[in-house]
């Protein structure tokens, strides 16, 4: 298993690197938050660590996850019990407060690694609606005769949508479903992510027939035509959040 670290502070980042060998995870270090998260599409992370002395970690975090849903820890200096909650509802799994013990912190990294792999998506059903074809055990659609492989992201996104079929669902919910946090305030998270799943699978993103927006409200996909075959069974099964499979 694979973890990003995202550290300015050399001696930090040593240490914080020998905490994720003892758990187990080889271990790419950057010093800035947008040059680490650049090659997140050619080699995504398990583990997310930021460690970053800026005064806004949660901005940190609204930025890790419009990226990926995979743990995340956040390493703070003291806090305020505010901070430290807003932190939590914006998506961290962890805060840690400096000064931490390396061998409880490699301990925390073992358990949220075990509990991020929950239900693997193998066992999820395929999804076949509309034309368009969704393998959650590969994280391919296909559409149009064309196969694209999805981000873990875009493919909760649309599995989200697909089980729901015929309803609405509201921005909030979908964060909900998509992160696994509360979603107040994040529409711009939902506005990116729809926009690059249409890329992926609508064959003319401005005129959308799959992923739709009902506006003031949130995203539907959109209804088949009648000589379209039937939805799959099973399709109340929801994916399990922070799945890496």
């Amino acid at each position: 298993m694979y973890a990003l670290l995202i550290s300015e502070d050399p001696e930090e980042t040593s240490l914080l690197s020998l905490v994720l060998q003892h758990a187990g995870l080889a271990t790419t270090a950057r010093a800035g938050l947008e040059r680490a998260l650049q090659g997140w599409s050619g080699r995504p992370a398990d583990l997310v660590i930021v460690a970053l002395p800026k005064p806004d970690p949660l901005a940190q975090v609204h930025r890790v996850r419009a990226e990926t849903e995979v743990p995340l820890i956040v390493i703070v200096d003291p806090i305020p019990e505010s901070t430290h909650y807003a932190l939590l509802e914006a998506g961290a799994d962890l805060v840690v407060i400096r000064p931490y013990s390396s061998r409880l912190l490699a301990a925390q990294v073992r358990a949220l690694l075990r509990r991020a792999r929950g239900v693997p998506v193998f066992s999820l059903p395929t999804l076949s609606i509309a034309g368009l074809t969704l393998d959650p055990a590969t994280r391919i659609v296909e559409v149009g005769g064309h196969t694209r492989r999805l981000t873990h992201l875009e493919f909760r996104l649309l599995y989200t949508l697909m089980i729901h079929r015929g309803q609405v669902l509201p921005t909030d919910t979908i964060v909900e479903r998509v992160w696994g946090y509360s979603g107040e305030g994040d529409r711009e998270l939902v506005y990116g992510l729809v926009n690059r799943l249409r890329a992926k699978v609508e064959a003319d993103p401005r005129n959308p027939r799959y992923i739709l927006t009902v506006a003031g409200v949130g995203y539907r996909f959109g209804e088949a035509p009648s000589s379209s075959p039937p939805p799959s069974k099973n399709t109340s099964i929801e994916p399990p959040v922070g799945s890496n499979s």
